[in-house]
C-alpha cells in the first residue's frame, strides 16, 4: 500500500477506507490506543489496537518515540477528542525506542523548560511546540519567496565569504586557512594575509546588501535570502551569531516606494501564515495565553498571538519622522514620569522600550520611522537635502512591531557618486576597498532603495516565541556551536 500522510488523511477523512500510515508514537494507552504523529500536522491520529489480535512481543515494542507503520480501516471515533480513528489490522515496528532512555529526553510527554529543550535541539523537533514552530518557519520562508516571485523579483545568491563589511560594525568572523600557531607575518608583526587562501583578509558576511545593489542596478529588482553572521559577544534573547536575512533592492525606488514594499511584504507574510497554519497557530496562541496567566498584569501582552497578526494585516502602518517620534516621546507622560530606562533626546538612537511605546501605547499599530540622524546610520544611506547644520539626516526607515520593536531596517541608497565618496571618507572607508560599489554610481546611476528583514525575528513574531534561539533549528551563540 502507498503511505498517506496524517495531515492529508485528517483533512479529507474517508470513513471505511483502508490506509497505511507511518509515524512516531506519542503515547500508547491501555495497550489499546496509539497516538501517532508523522510531523505533517500538529494533530495526532488515534489508532486503536485490539490486543487479542496481536502478539504480545509486538505490543511491548509500541513505546513512546518508537516508529511504526500501521494499516487499518478509518472509522468514526467512539471517544471524545477526535472525529475519526484507525482500527488497526497490521503493525510494523520500524524503529524501537527504549522507554528507560526516552525518560531522559525531551520526548517524554511532559512540560519541559525551553532551556532544557535547547540542550536537546536534535530531539526537540519531536515536541508539539517545536513541530509547530518549524512548520510555521517553513511557511514564512515560502511566503517570502512567493511574495517576491509574484512581483517579478529575481532571487540572487550573494557571497557568504566577503572582503567587505557592509554595516561598518567590525564584528565579523574571519575566514582563513593560515596556520593558527604559526601564521606568516609582515615586518611589523601583523599577519600577512597575502599568503592566505584568497590573498587577503576575508570574513563571513554580515549582509548581502552591497552585492545586491549591483544586481538591482541591472536587473531592476532583486532579493537575497541567505545566512549572515555577527561575531557579537551577546547572549540576549534577541541575538544569534548565525541567522538569516531577506534583503530586497529595487532600482528607481525612493524611500516612499521602499516603505510601501516593506509594509505589503509584512502584511502578506502574516496573512499567509494565518491562512495556511491555522492548527499550529491555534496551538501557539493557546500556549502563549497560558504562559501569560503566570505573568504580572503589567508584563502581559495586550493582544493575543493571532490578534497581533490581525493587528498587522488590518492596520495601515503609521509613518512618522525620527524628529516627530522624539517629540512624541518627550511629550509623553511615560517620559515625564521617568518610566523610560534610557533617556530620549534628538541625536541618539531609539531603544527597544521607546519603539514599543510608540507602537503599543501611542499609535496602537505598526510604525515606520524615517529620516534618522546621519550620525548613527550607515555610509550608504542617502543624505537628505536641505538639512540645517548639525541636524543632518538620511533617508532611512525602521518598521516597528508590537512585542518586538524593530522588524525591518532600510533606506534609500546614496546614488550620487561625489556624495558617496565624501561619505566613505567621513566613515574612514578607503575607496579602493569599494571600487566596484562606486563603479555602479559612475555608469548610469539611478535612485534605488532596499531593506533588510531578520528572518528569525519575523518567525518570533508570528509564533509568539520570546527567545530567538527557539525559532532556528540549531542556534549559534557565544560558547555554543553544538550539533
Amino acid at each position: 500500500m502507498k503511505r498517506i500522510k496524517i495531515a492529508d488523511l485528517l483533512s479529507q477523512p474517508k470513513v471505511g477506507e483502508r490506509y497505511l500510515v507511518k509515524g512516531w508514537v506519542r503515547s500508547f494507552r491501555n495497550d489499546r490506543f496509539i497516538q501517532l504523529n508523522d510531523g505533517s500536522t500538529i494533530n495526532n491520529l488515534q489508532a486503536v489496537v485490539e490486543a487479542a489480535n496481536f502478539d504480545e512481543a509486538i505490543l511491548k515494542k509500541i513505546t513512546t518515540a518508537a516508529s511504526v507503520g500501521l494499516i487499518g480501516v478509518l472509522t468514526e471515533s467512539q471517544g471524545s477528542g477526535q472525529a475519526v480513528e484507525l482500527q488497526v489490522s497490521e503493525i510494523e515496528i520500524i524503529g524501537e525506542a527504549n522507554p528507560d532512555e526516552v525518560q531522559k529526553t525531551v520526548m517524554q510527554p511532559k512540560k519541559h523548560s525551553l532551556e532544557y529543550l535547547r540542550e536537546q535541539a536534535h530531539l526537540r523537533f519531536r515536541t508539539n511546540l517545536f513541530g509547530a514552530v518549524f512548520r510555521v518557519r517553513h511557511a514564512v520562508s515560502y511566503a517570502i519567496h512567493q511574495f517576491f516571485n509574484d512581483r517579478g523579483f529575481y532571487y540572487i545568491h550573494t557571497p557568504i565569504i566577503t572582503g567587505s563589511d557592509a554595516e561598518g560594525a567590525g564584528e565579523m568572523f574571519r575566514v582563513t586557512n593560515l596556520d593558527a600557531k604559526n601564521p606568516p607575518l609582515n615586518e611589523d608583526g601583523s599577519v600577512n594575509f597575502s599568503e592566505d587562501f584568497f590573498g587577503k583578509a576575508v570574513n563571513l558576511t554580515v549582509s548581502g546588501q552591497l552585492e545586491g545593489e549591483l544586481a538591482a542596478l541591472a536587473l531592476g529588482q532583486i532579493y537575497t535570502f541567505g545566512p549572515t553572521f555577527r561575531a557579537e559577544n551577546s547572549n540576549t534573547s534577541r541575538h544569534l551569531a548565525e541567522f538569516w536575512m531577506i534583503e530586497p533592492e529595487v532600482a528607481f525606488n525612493d524611500i516612499h516606494d521602499n516603505m510601501d514594499l516593506a509594509e505589503n511584504m509584512l502584511k502578506y507574510i502574516c496573512e499567509y501564515v494565518m491562512k495556511n497554519c491555522a492548527d499550529d497557530l491555534k496551538f501557539l496562541n493557546e500556549r502563549e495565553a497560558q504562559e501569560q496567566q503566570s505573568k504580572p498584569q503589567n508584563e502581559r501582552n495586550e493582544l493575543g498571538l493571532i490578534e497581533r497578526l490581525q493587528f498587522v494585516t488590518t492596520n495601515d502602518f503609521k509613518r512618522i519622522t525620527y524628529t516627530e517620534a522624539i517629540d512624541v516621546l518627550m511629550n509623553s507622560n511615560h517620559y515625564k514620569k521617568k518610566k523610560f530606562k534610557y533617556d530620549v533626546n534628538w541625536g541618539t538612537d531609539l531603544q527597544s522600550e521607546h519603539e514599543r511605546y510608540l507602537v503599543e501605547k501611542e499609535f496602537k499599530r505598526p510604525v515606520i520611522i524615517t529620516d534618522y540622524p546621519a550620525s548613527f546610520k550607515a555610509f550608504y544611506m542617502r543624505a537628505n537635502d536641505g538639512c540645517e547644520p548639525g541636524k543632518e539626516t538620511v533617508a532611512a526607515m525602521d518598521i516597528l512591531f508590537p512585542g518586538i520593536g524593530e522588524m525591518v531596517g532600510g533606506s534609500q541608497r546614496e546614488e550620487r557618486l561625489e556624495v558617496l565618496k565624501k561619505k566613505c571618507a567621513d566613515f574612514g572607508i578607503h575607496e579602493e576597498e569599494l571600487w566596484w560599489y562606486l563603479d555602479t554610481r559612475r555608469f548610469g546611476s539611478v535612485p534605488h532603495a532596499g531593506f533588510g528583514l531578520g528572518f528569525e525575528r519575523m518567525v518570533m513574531f508570528v509564533t509568539g516565541m520570546t527567545n530567538i534561539r527557539d525559532v532556528i533549528p540549531f542556534p549559534r551563540t557565544p560558547q555554543n556551536a553544538e550539533f
